[in-house]
């Protein structure tokens, strides 16, 4: 399997912590040198491994957004 390259551009932040020292991150972050993009997953303490997660654009995120917002939470 080829590597994959990450650049992590913006740390945007911390959603939640798990006991083993993970954190589930929202990142702007720039995948095999292409265009950053808004990125939520799970990133062990060194940021050397990570999980599985969704990345999106800016316009998809502000489609997240106005949906979280329409939920009234």
């Amino acid at each position: 399997m080829a590597e994959i390259k990450f650049e992590i551009k913006e740390t945007i932040g911390a959603i939640s912590h798990s006991p083993k020292g993970w954190s589930k991150e929202l990142n702007l972050i720039s995948w095999n040198g292409k265009e950053p993009k808004y990125d939520l997953r799970e990133w062990a303490p060194d940021h050397e491994k990570m999980g599985k997660g969704v990345t999106l654009t800016v316009e998809e995120l502000k489609s997240l957004r106005d949906l979280l917002n329409g939920m009234g939470l």
